[in-house]
């Protein structure tokens, strides 16, 4: 909403635009008045919509061409007065006024007019007869207010009216020429209805619409006020309620007729509420509320988040299959203005066997998206409606600021949930499969995959001690002049060669010796292809006696050329070196040190799968 709104009076001399001001002030007519009245500024508390308003005079006597034109520049309504008994004033409006004010602002963002007939005191009759077709010819005109300054007949009201046609505007709503609302306003209001729809199918119910008169003007509707709206809704549009609840047509409806009857407040206080601007663009302060992070910290999404997140998952997932298949996606970002997941999206997180998005790889996609890019994270939360849902302030409250990995590392302990593992390796050492194994694809699904199609990124859960956190596994591409300090950002490093090529591990030791050699992050060297010829490679050391030279872990056997989904060991342990940079190389040979992590990630595995099962028979 505005923080101020700046009222005009133009018209020609006499026609009693100062005695209109003055009036309003003192609350009687003043005995002398003078050429122009000064600028008055009305304090925010005594205007009925709460905003400071600012009253400014124009007197052609005492200004210049030049000043009218800035003043008609600044001036968020205009209010073109004429008298009731003067027929050449009425004329001025549309031979004079209108073409003036209409030259100096942009066509696209008119500004608003009232037509103010003052002198109503000194006729019997009304000027609306002579008003009415230049209100139809003129779409710019908001309204029409015939007052008296001498009787005090209409002021208060004329102001009031020039600030609702700033603070709630009927051009951006509604055609009058069409007698419809305009696309753009359907759109916002079909957004709305989609959010508000909890249970998406397709109606308000009693509980939805209770929720979204709550939300918007904090009072629920009495049963009554509820059957009567719904009442009028059926008498005008047969598919306007549906199973005693509101359709999107009748939605829609309601919306046109408060418009119609001059209650655009009500349609703006909706709109506003659900993050919309003027322009009935979401704002820039709705999409990406403030969030602070330091340098050294990590963005994660907290557990109501994730509850969100379930519960929209659960609105769409029609059929129960706990997976979303291209139409089921589809409709989850119709509340979107683009598709935000592309076809890479597939093969960034876990699908079923029909290539869908599962629950598991929904929420995966979710928790990437927040760690690598928070603000747009945020933007999507918003365009899901996350605050007024929650009912939170903005959708900031639901990320997780993590605290510096130095004082994880003093305290040789993380709060952490998502860890990054970036995958270094030569062209053709196999990092790819890597990253899809991770997501349980042999290499016979993975041959399925199209080069357009290709992520280099794959995020899925392990389980460590019994506790599940995220992997996100990040393929750097080979251009070993070029790394730069984000591909060296990370939790563990994993050095991919492949064993059949005898040129592939020379690519990993130099990359080590060059960036990780005197690094704190724990790093593993990968031997893919293990179901091929191992070969010789050309390299001074041979990759088991580089790893002791360095005091690495021995190299790891990983292939995923396999008859079922590949073993996900390797993953665990690399969560585990991420959550324990701390640990020398020593513990982490020690065997028992990773048959404690991996025990309680399988019994973990097993007992969360038997608690999804469960919720899933409640869903």
């Amino acid at each position: 909403m505005r923080k101020d709104v700046r009222i005009l009076l133009v018209g020609e001399p006499k026609v009693g635009k100062t005695s209109l001001i003055m009036s309003l002030v003192s609350e009687e007519f003043p005995d002398e008045v003078p050429l122009r009245a000064e600028e008055i500024t009305i304090p925010a508390d005594v205007t009925p919509e709460r905003v400071p308003t600012h009253i400014v005079d124009y007197s052609e006597a005492e200004q210049t061409d030049e000043q009218l034109y800035q003043e008609i520049s600044k001036a968020n309504v205009i209010c073109i007065v004429y008298s009731v008994n003067n027929k050449k004033s009425i004329e001025k409006v549309t031979s004079h006024w209108i073409p003036l004010i209409n030259e100096r602002t942009d066509k696209d963002s008119r500004v608003p007019l009232i037509l103010v007939g003052n002198k109503s005191d000194l006729v019997e009759h009304s000027s609306m007869e002579t008003i009415l077709p230049i209100m139809n010819q003129y779409s710019e005109i908001e309204t029409c207010v015939e007052c008296s300054a001498k009787n005090l007949k209409n002021i208060s009201e004329l102001f009031y009216y020039a600030q609702k046609a700033v603070l709630h505007p009927t051009g951006p709503l509604y055609s009058p020429e069409e007698k419809e609302m305009k696309p753009s306003c359907v759109k916002a209001l079909t957004r709305i209805f989609k959010i508000s729809d909890l249970d998406n199918d397709g109606i308000l119910n009693d509980n939805e619409l209770n929720f979204f008169q709550r939300t918007c003007f904090n009072i629920p509707l009495a049963l009554q006020a509820l059957e009567d709206v719904k009442n009028v809704v059926r008498k005008n549009m047969s598919d306007g309620v549906k199973d005693n609840g509101l359709t999107l047509k009748g939605f829609l409806f309601l919306h046109t007729l408060f418009i119609q009857r001059g209650r655009h407040e009500t349609t703006w206080t909706v709109l506003r509420r659900f993050g919309y601007d003027d322009d009935l663009e979401l704002t820039q302060e709705y999409l990406f509320p403030m969030l602070k992070i330091p340098p050294d910290c990590t963005t994660e999404l907290n557990h109501n988040a994730y509850l969100f997140l379930q519960s929209v998952f659960d609105k769409h997932d029609k059929d129960r299959d706990c997976a979303l298949s291209p139409d089921e996606l589809k409709d989850l970002f119709k509340v979107f203005p683009y598709m935000p997941w592309g076809p890479d999206v597939n093969n960034t997180v876990c699908t079923n066997e029909q290539g869908w998005i599962t629950y598991q790889g929904y929420l995966s996609q979710w928790t990437l998206t927040t760690y690598l890019d928070v603000q747009r994270c945020l933007e999507y939360l918003g365009y899901l409606g996350y605050s007024i849902i929650q009912e939170q302030e903005s959708q900031a409250s639901a990320i997780t600021v993590t605290r510096n990995k130095r004082i994880d590392l003093q305290k040789k302990q993380t709060q952490r949930s998502v860890f990054h593992c970036n995958v270094v390796g030569a062209r053709g050492s196999g990092k790819s499969g890597f990253l899809q194994a991770f997501l349980g694809r042999n290499l016979a699904r993975q041959n399925r995959i199209r080069e357009d199609h290709k992520s280099y990124y794959a995020i899925s859960t392990t389980y460590v001690y019994g506790q599940e956190k995220y992997l996100l596994l990040h393929e750097v591409l080979p251009d070993f002049e070029f790394l730069s300090e984000a591909d060296l950002a990370c939790d563990v490093v994993c050095l991919v060669y492949d064993i059949s090529n005898p040129r592939s591990f020379e690519y990993c030791a130099k990359v080590y010796k060059k960036h990780f050699i005197d690094s704190k992050t724990p790093c593993v060297i990968i031997a893919a292809k293990s179901d091929l010829h191992e070969t010789r490679q050309y390299y001074g050391l041979t990759p088991l006696d580089f790893c002791r030279k360095h005091k690495l872990h021995p190299p790891q056997l990983f292939t995923s050329n396999t008859a079922d989904a590949p073993s996900k060991d390797i993953y665990t342990k690399l969560t585990t070196m991420a959550m324990y940079p701390h640990m020398t190389q020593a513990d982490l040979k020690n065997s028992t040190f990773w048959l404690r992590a991996s025990v309680g990630a399988t019994v973990f595995a097993v007992l969360g799968f038997a608690m999804y099962k469960a919720l899933l028979k409640q869903r």
